[in-house]
């Protein structure tokens, strides 16, 4: 898939996030990586062995307190390869990129990956 094409179905699956949960996500950037580099694995201690469909990185908001300001902005990164990697269709293309920013926008809220389950 190209990847403009892949950028759409990621605005729209933001686009279809309930209002309520859309107008609390700030200072968080999204942005897509064909795959995980080497680099985020080692930043993160993450097994070489994981693929990992999207990668939350930030402070979540339940865990921000009056102490946060002039921090970078949260990230989200989708991985294209992956998700594509794991699915048959177009319309399967679609469903796992619109679970994966659910999950990791939990992620973003402070959920944890038990709660995500």
């Amino acid at each position: 898939m190209e990847k403009k094409e892949f950028e759409n179905l990621v605005l729209k699956a933001l686009e279809e996030l309930p209002l309520n949960f859309r107008k609390k996500l700030e200072n968080i950037g999204i942005v897509i990586e064909e795959k995980l580099q080497t680099a985020t694995l080692r930043a993160c201690s993450i097994s070489p062995s994981t693929t990992l469909l999207g990668l939350y990185q930030g402070v979540p908001l339940k865990k921000r307190g009056p102490w946060y300001g002039n921090i970078l902005p949260d990230k989200i990164t989708i991985y294209q390869k992956n998700i594509e990697s794991f699915c048959h269709s177009q319309e399967e293309i679609e469903e796992r990129v619109r679970e994966v920013i659910r999950h990791e926008i939990g992620h973003y809220f402070g959920l944890k990956e038990e709660e995500l389950k």
